[in-house]
């Protein structure tokens, strides 16, 4: 980055924790926010497994968004670790957004406790307002206002994009000046891989029911920007043999489809051909060894 932009001094800058259950709209959010596909969405519960940190920047603001799995009791090492994710949010963040479905029983989430302890400013954000009736809205926002008594409540719909410019303003507002910490070209802190492999699990997540979803991790073993074409190989991996066979169909033909969408997925984001060549692996009980949790980046 510029010299200079590192040490210019912008009215608003600071990072932005988005915290809430599971399927609250909190990766929504920050693609609408950004205006790209960055964070992988899907109707399932546990889609987001890290922190995502998107980037935001104007003349006069940078802003860090982290969006964070959804919040859960952990019943395996893979959850503690995401859990680890949201944790970790809390050390740096100047502003919270909690994220609150209308529908969802967002009073039982822990880290509620934990959010109402913090000096840091609290956003509380009632998601999916469209698909609710002003007086649901209204009792929501009362309930929200006893339990979690935040610094401010604001009622949104992501899908329709209503009052989300006027969360991000009222965001801006609550940021300290500070300095870019980002180049302002900058999308995100995750590497190209990254991003890559969760579009692939993005079209599994949503293409597959029952464990094959929740049992899944996909590893980007190779990555060639050439000035025309990527070209790509991952291997995804499952925890048991029936569920490779389910994940790569007969004759190969869901694997293709998966291939087919993530390709699909990946040229509108990169703008440029994509050669993507799959494979599937059996890892058992992977999401409960250390050595591969690490291996597949949660750390």
């Amino acid at each position: 980055m510029d010299t200079d932009l590192t040490n210019k001094t912008l009215a608003h800058s600071g990072f932005v924790s988005i915290i809430g259950r599971p399927n609250a709209g909190k990766s929504t959010l920050l693609n609408a926010i950004l205006g790209e596909h960055l964070s992988i969405v899907t109707h399932k519960a546990q889609t987001t497994r890290h922190r995502i940190q998107g980037i935001l920047s104007g003349e006069d603001y940078q802003i860090v968004f982290s969006d964070t799995p959804g919040t859960l009791k952990p019943a395996h090492k893979l959850h503690e670790k995401m859990m680890g994710f949201v944790n970790e949010s809390f050390a740096d963040a100047d502003v919270f957004v909690y994220m609150i479905d209308l529908d969802d029983r967002w009073e039982d989430d822990e880290f509620v406790q934990k959010l109402k302890k913090m000096e840091t400013p609290v956003i509380a954000v009632l998601n999916k307002m469209d698909i609710s009736t002003p007086a649901e809205v209204n009792a929501r926002m009362e309930q929200v206002k006893e339990l979690l008594a935040p610094a401010h409540i604001l009622a949104i719909s992501v899908l329709k994009k209503f009052n989300v410019d006027t969360l991000l303003d009222l965001i801006k507002s609550l940021l300290p000046e500070g300095p870019y910490y980002y180049d302002p070209e900058q999308l995100t802190d995750r590497s190209e891989r990254f991003i890559a492999a969760e579009m692939i699990r993005e079209q599994i997540m949503t293409a597959y029911q029952e464990e094959v979803p929740y049992n899944v991790e996909v590893v980007i073993e190779s990555f060639k920007d050439h000035p025309t074409i990527l070209k790509i190989e991952a291997t995804i991996y499952v925890m048991r043999d029936s569920q490779k066979a389910i994940l790569i169909g007969k004759g190969g033909s869901k694997l293709k489809m998966i291939g087919s969408r993530s390709r699909h997925t990946m040229e509108k984001f990169w703008k440029k051909q994509v050669f993507l060549h799959t494979f599937v692996k059996v890892k058992e009980n992977w999401r409960n060894d250390e050595g591969l949790l690490k291996q597949f980046g949660y750390e």
